[in-house]
């Protein structure tokens, strides 16, 4: 286990890009979804999954991606696909801007900016990096709206979101708590991405650091600011066979036409 003192953040500040479909605005007029009461698609899955260099840089908005790759490859495929830390720290140069000559955590990242990547350049993949994989598209969704969370999470394998971090999940020469719980004045201490891949009544299941935690429902309306559905090829043609608002693939593309030009 890393030293708690070694586990970094990186998110920067939310933009507001008004191309970024809206999960509400897919939603509208249909009939509500039945979404079961709880969901982990983790289940099985290995204890710890490689923090991904987010003990040394700023990257959390790349290796929560990965860290989804891996959540959407073992439900497709019951086979954990965990890429290298040289893919990792490559699209962290390349969608973030991080310059290893320069060292230090480097700039961080920006979650819209790194899905946009994402959709229109790829992650690298592979152990050198020469294959890239696409998302489909992908949606905002109100952090102030559980019942969309909870649907994103449960059509998509995650969900994608960003947070302001209290110091009491990242306690001085200890490891974060299992579950995050508000701590009233409790200072931030910067912004966090992670991935969502399951919920229940108390709350809903994070990966952060390559390990597992429970983020209450409470913490979550108290500190998420963005929330991101992610259509993913690995998800929609794995075994589920769900997609994001029952839409299909050739028309989730189509959805995300604006931002592939620019």
């Amino acid at each position: 286990m890393a030293n708690p003192t070694q586990r970094r953040l990186g998110r920067l500040p939310r933009a507001r890009n008004a191309r970024v479909p809206h999960m509400s605005a897919l939603l509208a007029g249909k009939a509500a979804p039945t979404v079961p009461a709880t969901a982990d698609y983790t289940k099985g899955m290995p204890s710890n999954l490689g923090i991904m260099l987010n003990d040394t840089l700023g990257d959390c908005t790349c290796a929560a991606f990965y860290h989804a790759v891996q959540v959407w490859s073992f439900n497709a495929a019951h086979r954990v696909d965990t890429e290298p830390d040289v893919d990792v720290e490559d699209l962290y140069i390349q969608a973030c801007g991080y310059n290893p000559r320069k060292g230090g955590e480097g700039p961080g990242g920006n979650e819209q900016h790194v899905l946009t990547y994402l959709m229109n350049t790829g992650a690298p993949m592979g152990p050198s990096g020469q294959e890239r994989h696409h998302i489909s598209a992908f949606v905002e969704v109100d952090p102030r709206n559980l019942s969309d969370v909870k649907q994103a999470i449960y059509e998509c394998g995650v969900a994608y979101i960003g947070f302001n971090v209290p110091a009491n999940i990242l306690p001085p020469n200890a490891p974060p708590p299992s579950v995050w719980n508000v701590v009233p004045g409790a200072a931030i201490q910067g912004g966090h991405a992670v991935v969502l891949a399951g919920y229940d009544d108390a709350g809903a299941r994070v990966i952060s650091w390559g390990e597992y935690y429970t983020m209450s429902w409470q913490f979550f309306s108290t500190y998420v600011d963005e929330v991101y559905a992610i259509a993913d090829s690995l998800w929609i043609n794995s075994a589920s066979g769900r997609t994001l608002c029952g839409l299909s693939l050739p028309e989730l593309e189509q959805l995300m036409q604006s931002m592939k030009q620019g």
